[in-house]
């Protein structure tokens, strides 16, 4: 909807599509100029961290999987790793390697969304994934086939797809005998052979050029492509320890954004997610994974906003790879979870969502009752690097027309996969032009 007044022009939109949450974008265009650009976060702050004060620290696992339905893993991942941390625990061997592969689902599952009915659209000139799947029926098939592999590997490990229940601190409340996970091998292999597909089909879309000059910043292990890991690196030197988080990052409230932004002490703002992740670790692939990403054109890093929904079908390979790894390694632990005990602690906990680096804080008391907890999204995290990538895009295509300028705003932030829940939907667009 546009508005006229004066000089003045107003384009309005009322609800982006494809994206998880609720927010607003305002562009403002003076004479033919930019001169302001805003990503506001208007969804209601969600209190995660006020009501975890006082629970035992065996029920973060549980309440943090709420933060949000396509990553709940990512959350109980990282709530288990920082109470581990602030107790004294360490789980490894094959209790990781099932954390490692119930993960796996995760990725497959929730980049399988994004890459097909969020962000595909937008480069094959539709509105939906239903409009795009009466003309591109076999693709949309196909990604429904790769997610429900993913939801079985969630099922399986998890208890269920969505808010899995079979997480906890130190562990799981049952592990599978490897004859369990022996059906598993096939429908990875074919799940395999289909992400290898969808990348030959992504690749093959037309991305704008668009190279930024981001701060990168990932998880980093020495062996592994990260999704667990204890250190955080970035390609301008930040190489810390995950306890040292908050002593390098800061959040903080903007005016127009209930959900906070976050930026590096010394620097600024940074990006995390899948062009962060490959970028800085590409080296470290499943060689599957390594041979997509060459076939797709990728280079050994990626900083095209755009081509992050390659990145992301590379990742998928990767994710498939390193499952048939993990279960045909798999022995069955003699116990399904490392006994804890409750102690007073400070632990710190960050993990690899499919959107990037999710970090969590515990305080805990002599009870065992935690007494202070800090959660930090990736989108928070990204958030002011979104706002710079909008404004670097609409400042060098203001001669578009409105409806044109607010699709291509829109593809913009569709290349981030926010996650505007996790960080507090984006529903509303207004370019004012004077």
């Amino acid at each position: 909807m546009t508005h006229k007044a004066g000089n003045s022009r107003a384009l309005r939109t009322d609800a982006l599509a494809r994206v998880e949450g609720e927010g607003a974008m305002k562009v403002l265009i003076e004479d033919g100029e930019l001169v302001d650009v805003q990503l506001n976060i208007y969804e209601p702050p969600r209190f995660f961290e006020g009501f975890l004060r006082g629970r035992g620290f065996n029920e973060p696992a549980d309440i943090t999987a709420r933060i949000c339905g396509i990553c709940p893993v990512a959350y109980q991942m990282s709530a288990c790793t920082a109470i581990e941390d602030a107790l004294g625990v360490t789980v490894d061997g094959p209790l990781r390697d099932l954390r490692s592969l119930l993960y796996c689902g995760e990725w497959i599952e929730s980049h399988t969304l994004h890459i097909h009915f969020l962000h595909a659209p937008d480069f094959l000139g539709y509105d939906s994934a239903v409009d795009m799947a009466v003309d591109h029926r076999p693709v949309v098939e196909r990604a429904l086939e790769v997610k429900k592999i993913g939801n079985e590997i969630l099922e399986q490990i998890g208890g269920r797809a969505i808010h899995p229940i079979n997480v906890r601190v130190g562990g799981f409340y049952r592990v599978p005998d490897p004859r369990e996970l022996r059906p598993l091998r096939g429908r990875l292999e074919h799940g395999r052979e289909l992400a290898l597909e969808v990348v030959e089909l992504v690749a093959g879309f037309d991305f704008p050029a668009q190279e930024m000059d981001y701060e990168l910043v990932s998880v980093v292990h020495p062996d592994e492509y990260p999704v667990l890991g204890t250190r955080i690196i970035s390609d301008r030197g930040l190489d810390i320890d995950v306890a040292d988080f908050l002593d390098h990052v800061e959040e903080h409230q903007v005016e127009h954004s209930t959900a906070l932004h976050a930026r590096i002490l010394e620097r600024g703002e940074y990006l995390v997610g899948p062009l962060a992740r490959y970028s800085l670790n590409s080296a470290k692939l499943s060689p599957g994974a390594a041979a997509a990403a060459t076939a797709a054109g990728l280079g050994s890093t990626c900083r095209n906003p755009f081509r992050s929904i390659v990145v992301r079908a590379v990742e998928v390979v990767h994710a498939f790879e390193t499952a048939l790894a993990l279960i045909d390694r798999y022995e069955q632990p003699d116990r399904p979870a490392v006994e804890v005990v409750g102690r007073a602690g400070v632990g710190h906990g960050v993990t690899e969502a499919p959107r990037g680096l999710l970090y969590h804080r515990y305080g805990i008391d002599e009870a065992g009752l935690i007494t202070d907890a800090v959660i930090t999204p990736p989108t928070s995290q990204n958030q002011a690097t979104i706002e710079h990538d909008l404004w670097h895009y609409v400042e060098g295509h203001l001669d578009l027309d409105d409806d044109e300028l607010r699709r291509r705003a829109e593809v913009t932030i569709r290349n981030h996969d926010p996650c505007i829940s996790c960080a507090t939907h984006f529903l509303d667009l207004t370019v004012e032009r004077r």
